[in-house]
């Protein structure tokens, strides 16, 4: 089976996470730090002129979840690859997954700029700090995401659309665009480009999701073809799950 062209619904996207990690033995922080890795090679690759110029700096806005632990490895890189990197962390870190909160203290004894975002005021001291032409990186929900997105990251996400930057890479999904239907509930990130992971996902390609998803990139995290291949047979794996 041929790998270009292809989608992924939530639950493969998943399965390929568990498969990788169960059967093949490589651990899910080693899959974050692939997938970071990846995207970080991509934005710094798209606006190096700009970021080597001191004239660009890369906001990069985290959840709690494994999606904003991919932000925190994206942070790490930029930072190592010379950018001017501030981090956002929208929730209560003590929410963390167990990989994302292992990249945050790699971050932290780095001693990086990182900014909690918990409610309204922070939401309007983080947006006043944008520049239009900051690279903003939005991991803060991924495949897993369904529904309405709650507050303080609800108005966050309002907010940046309504700044219109000029640079909004998402992170494998869009937030709080649904990625198997396509749609989103109360609000969702629009993107002018998005790094997806393994391959492009099936709502991506859904007429709604254009205005979200932007110019999409696949990136990598380290898993083999026939992986991809195994689960893409999968009949139980095709249809939209609706769980997170």
């Amino acid at each position: 089976m041929p790998l270009h062209n292809i989608t992924l619904t939530r639950k493969q996207s998943r399965h390929i996470d568990e498969v990788a990690t169960e059967l093949l033995k490589i651990p899910s922080l080693i899959l974050m730090e692939n997938a970071g890795r990846s995207a970080a090679e991509w934005i710094y690759g798209q606006y190096k002129v700009t970021f080597d110029a001191g004239d660009t700096a890369a906001q990069i806005i985290c959840g709690t979840g494994n999606n904003g632990g991919d932000g925190l490895v994206i942070a790490r890189h930029l930072h190592n690859a010379g950018c001017d990197v501030k981090v956002w962390i929208v929730g209560d870190r003590a929410r963390l997954t167990h990989d994302a909160l292992a990249n945050l203290n790699i971050v932290l004894a780095m001693e990086m700029p990182i900014i909690d975002l918990i409610d309204e005021n922070d939401v309007d001291r983080a947006c006043s700090s944008f520049s239009r032409e900051d690279v903003i990186v939005d991991s803060m929900l991924g495949t897993g995401f369904f529904g309405e997105v709650r507050e303080p990251m609800a108005t966050f996400i309002d907010r940046i659309n309504a700044a219109n930057c000029e640079r909004v890479v998402a992170i494998d999904v869009p937030s709080g665009l649904d990625c198997d239907l396509g749609t989103v509930g109360n609000v969702g990130i629009r993107a002018t480009s998005t790094v997806t992971f393994v391959a492009m996902k099936t709502g991506f390609e859904l007429p709604f999701a254009s205005e979200y998803v932007g110019e999409v990139f696949v990136g990598t995290i380290g898993t083999p073809p026939s992986l991809i291949r195994e689960v893409l047979s999968d009949e139980s794996t095709k249809e939209p799950s609706g769980e997170s």
